[in-house]
């Protein structure tokens, strides 16, 4: 008997069309049966993924309607199709970057019973598949959400991203002074949580914050004592470079943890997938080890 999956599509995502949704179905098609539903609103995919009764899920999507789906259930394997303008996640997992030849990838793993046990993130009950941070990165997230989408329902892409980067160390002259506590980190500027390597991508160049980082382990952590403006250009060198070594004694990497707990001198923004979850003044991040099978 062919095994079915419950394909959840978000069709504002950048990459995704009808077309290209025809295309993924019969790829999928070629292995097993499929039942395809779209998304209408946010926190949708979580509802669907609660709802259905299919052998896997399978989410053709941005990272964001990713996050939903691993929050809606873990008990299914998954397949993550890549639909989004960058779809960290799905690459970071080693699928192909075309939806289509993920998807037959995909629809022959589950027929095969090949698959990847991987832990996920949480933080604050929310789970998380690759990143989530507290401040810098999070702040960087909130504004690109403000540019807001083009009529087709495109986000701002690695570009905008890298500008609004840019724009935040000008209008900031690299100054981010300690404004995070934790008894494991004392005092810190800001917090990046990888569950997986790489961190994120700028195009097709991986940026590995945390190079260590497995997504078979606990996360790491990534958080400076505070940023300076003479710390810029070594902090930029160390993400394109991506070594593993320390920037100077004010940063500190921290490798497979199972729990976190920080607090905040003010509420200061949270992200999760590039998902911003509003402001916070404290924070408890956790590892959920072997969570979830990832059709690979």
């Amino acid at each position: 008997m062919r095994k079915r999956v419950e394909l959840v599509v978000n069709p504002y995502s950048t990459g995704v069309t009808g077309d290209r949704v025809s295309a993924v179905e019969g790829a999928l098609c070629e292995h097993v049966d499929v039942s395809t539903s779209f998304t209408e609103h946010r926190g949708h995919a979580t509802d669907l993924v609660q709802a259905t009764d299919a052998d896997a899920i399978v989410v053709f999507s941005g990272d964001g309607t990713y996050n939903e789906a691993l929050n809606g259930t873990t008990s299914l394997p998954f397949g993550f199709l890549p639909g989004g303008g960058t779809s960290v996640f799905a690459r970071a997992i080693g699928l192909p970057r075309d939806p289509v030849e993920a998807a037959r990838a995909v629809g022959l793993a589950l027929v095969e019973g090949r698959s990847r046990r991987i832990s996920l993130g949480r933080v604050n009950g929310r789970r998380f598949c690759f990143s989530a941070g507290i401040g810098f990165d999070a702040e960087a997230v909130r504004r690109l959400d403000k540019l807001g989408r083009k009529p087709s329902g495109e986000r701002p892409g690695d570009v905008q991203f890298a500008w609004t980067f840019a724009r935040m160390l000008l209008e900031r002259r690299g100054a981010w002074p300690p404004q995070i506590d934790s008894d494991l980190l004392g005092r810190v500027a800001f917090v990046m949580v990888a569950n997986g390597n790489p961190y994120s991508y700028a195009g097709s160049f991986p940026l590995r914050l945390m190079p260590d980082a497995e997504f078979e382990l606990g996360f790491d952590v990534l958080a400076p004592s505070r940023v300076r403006r003479r710390d810029i250009p070594s902090f930029i060198s160390y993400v394109a470079r991506g070594k593993g070594k320390v920037l100077d004694r004010g940063v500190q990497i921290l490798h497979d943890l199972d729990r976190l707990e920080v607090r905040c001198d003010r509420p200061l923004p949270l992200q999760v997938d590039g998902e911003d979850l509003g402001d916070v003044d404290a924070a408890v991040f956790e590892a959920e080890r072997d969570a979830v099978s990832v059709l690979v």
